[in-house]
């Protein structure tokens, strides 16, 4: 009896395009890369949001590979993909409220208005995106994920879940090098964290890589970017957040901070942020 030939299905693929408009509150025009499920635009489904800082670099982190990877193995939904196309880095990433030391951030606040005002609202009328809070996650490398989590922190009503990829969490109201310094005061994440209040429902996906950098600041052995991640988990953990259930920490041994060791993480955040 002849064995019968199973033949593969064909490949999920995914669509890429670029919306781009102006943003008076940034000053410039903004361009977002899409990344979209097949038939989107014919479909009735509305599909979960994944909204990217750091949108230049969707293919060095290999965004659309995992996705459809983990879509094509049944280990993720469909999801959107929109990746803001960062513009002067050090000036719309940071925290909201407040410039660090050198006075960089200045435009962080007016960045988390164009995002909340304009760029949210726009997603949700012109792609098949869940409405829901509980189906948009944020997400960025460096600095792009302090300025994930600065906006997830304080829009709960917008974002469920955060992502960040070895994120600047030494981002500081003072010079370390200063006789005043202190990681307690100055450290402007996690003051801000130690300060508030929980936010029913966040979600936290943190990554660092072992190499990420070589400084150590408190001379105790582990680097900085390690140390600043941990220490903002404490924050999170005194405001009864969970390990393993509300936060999950990843460490890429021999991982650095560049957009391979990211792109090597990528798989294991999109399975926390939209496994099945």
């Amino acid at each position: 009896m002849a064995k019968e030939i199973v033949k593969p299905e064909a490949l999920l693929h995914y669509t890429e395009e670029t919306i781009s408009a102006y943003s008076n509150l940034l000053g410039r025009e903004v361009a977002v890369n899409m990344l979209l499920p097949p038939d989107c635009s014919m479909s009735k489904i509305k599909y979960p949001l994944l909204l990217l800082n750091d949108g230049q670099d969707m293919k060095a982190l290999k965004v659309r590979e995992a996705v459809e990877k983990l879509v094509e193995d049944s280990q993720i939904e469909n999801i959107i993909v929109a990746g803001v196309v960062a513009g002067d880095r050090l000036q719309e990433y940071g925290v909201a409220f407040q410039r660090d030391y050198l006075k960089r951030g200045r435009s962080a606040k007016a960045y988390t208005k164009y995002v909340t005002t304009e760029l949210i609202p726009y997603l949700l009328y012109k792609f098949p995106v869940q409405p829901d809070n509980e189906c948009h996650t944020i997400a960025g490398c460096s600095m792009g994920g302090l300025s994930a989590m600065d906006l997830a922190w304080n829009h709960p009503d917008i974002f469920k879940k955060v992502g960040v990829f070895s994120g600047s969490f030494w981002w500081r109201k003072r010079d370390s090098l200063s006789r005043f310094y202190s990681d307690h005061r100055d450290r402007l994440m996690h003051r801000q964290v130690r300060n508030g209040k929980k936010k029913e429902g966040l979600k936290f996906w943190f990554q660092t890589g072992t190499l990420d950098e070589q400084g150590d600041r408190n001379k105790n052995g582990v680097i900085d970017s390690i140390d600043d991640t941990l220490d903002l988990i404490v924050e999170l953990t005194k405001k009864e957040y969970r390990p393993f259930y509300d936060i999950q920490y990843y460490e890429l041994e021999g991982g650095r901070h560049n957009l391979e060791t990211w792109a090597q993480a990528m798989p294991e955040f999109l399975k926390w942020a939209f496994g099945k």
